[in-house]
């Protein structure tokens, strides 16, 4: 670790994040009637609000963008969240929680999260998964898309999605023969300057590692990857090597682990000890402070495998198809066939309390359960929007 990011490190763990922890560890509703703070970094608007309440979440992130199916050179097929179909789909999320205020607290900044906790409901930050959405827009145009999108409720900006776009370098780009590792570009310079002005969480899941590692050193603020996985632990580029996790650390940010259980394990029958084993590798490269929880499906959990009672033997093959034709491309990872794609256990709406419970079985201390399983979120968004 350079000495300018250890520094930087410390100044923002120390000013921001922390102060806002032992604020929020000493004096919130939870201290006292032991409530659990339970932040997910990433999921999405339930059809069902009851779902709310039944995830015992304090606050998440939600993907609020809509798709255009587009096809790829290398002839696979994309999904481009476009500015015309994602302003219409942030414009339907705000109504929904605009219309719902007794479950919902429409996250701004991580103050929402204590309010949405003492007053027993659910803080959520809208989020957009590819920054394809402001393709056309620029410095030029004075960012005129994302201070729209901004004012819509956009507090989180994924970079890319899959594949690479103007800004970055997506993980699964490739030529056709081989992966890449793209950076980010002059253009994606200018958007995290755009996105550091304006207070917006930096999200660079699904990009290369060089993009990652550009995003860490251009930002100003903490970056996150709200949902991945350990290279490491899964040699696949969909997961990141321990220096991006590393590199996202030094930012002050923070690595959401996810529940797709073929970039967690490669044993053929997934359980719980493979997710903590992810949080783990974390902890151990990064510090606890730097490792939190993400879903990357709906609240109740992956659905095709819900209706197959978990029958991962069968759900895994909805994604063979698009696997093996990234196999023929030679992307890192692809030649090992998934044999699942959800642990059972926490392909549940009661993932946070088992999770939590998992934990403890492997000796975590409670400070550092607080911190997993919620803390690190609820820090990390004090330091990136009141620093």
């Amino acid at each position: 670790m350079s000495h300018d990011l250890l520094t930087r490190r410390k100044i923002l763990k120390g000013l921001g994040a922390a102060a806002l922890c032992s604020s929020f560890v000493s004096q919130h509703a939870w201290a006292v009637d032991h409530r659990p703070l339970f932040i997910d970094g990433l999921s999405f608007l339930p059809e069902d609000i009851n779902d709310v309440k039944a995830s015992q979440l304090s606050a998440f992130i939600a993907d609020i963008s809509d798709i255009e199916a587009i096809k790829q050179a290398d002839g696979t097929t994309n999904y481009k969240r476009s500015y015309n179909a994602c302003i219409k789909s942030i414009k339907a999320a705000k109504a929904i929680v605009d219309a719902n205020p007794e479950v919902y607290l429409q996250g701004q900044s991580g103050l929402d999260i204590s309010r949405a906790f003492d007053s027993k409901r659910t803080a959520v930050f809208f989020q957009i998964q590819g920054a394809d959405c402001v393709e056309d827009d620029s410095s030029q145009t004075n960012w005129q898309q994302l201070e729209e999108f901004k004012q819509q409720g956009l507090r989180v900006l994924q970079l890319t999605h899959h594949y690479g776009n103007r800004f970055a370098g997506g993980a699964l780009d490739n030529n056709g023969k081989a992966g890449l590792n793209l950076p980010l570009t002059p253009a994606g310079h200018e958007l995290i300057e755009a996105l550091n002005h304006r207070h917006m969480l930096i999200d660079v899941s699904h990009s290369s590692p060089k993009t990652a590692l550009d995003t860490a050193k251009a930002s100003k603020s903490p970056i996150v990857q709200s949902h991945g996985a350990v290279r490491s632990i899964v040699n696949h580029a969909r997961c990141s090597p321990d220096e991006v996790i590393r590199a996202i650390a030094d930012t002050g940010g923070v690595f959401g682990i996810f529940m797709m259980s073929f970039w967690l394990t490669n044993r053929p029958i997934p359980t719980i000890n493979d997710y903590i084993k992810q949080i783990d590798h974390v902890v151990r490269i990064a510090g606890v402070d730097s490792v939190a929880i993400a879903n990357d499906y709906p609240l109740r959990g992956q659905e095709n495998l819900l209706k197959l009672n978990n029958d991962n033997a069968e759900g895994v093959k909805e994604y063979l198809d698009w696997w093996h034709s990234l196999r023929a491309k030679n992307v890192l990872g692809f030649d090992v066939e998934p044999k699942h794609v959800v642990i059972p256990e926490l392909n549940t709406i009661e993932r946070m309390s088992r999770i939590d419970d998992a934990l403890k079985k492997a000796r975590f201390k409670s400070s550092d359960r607080e911190r997993i399983m919620g803390g690190n979120w609820h820090c990390h968004h004090g330091a990136v929007w009141w620093i």
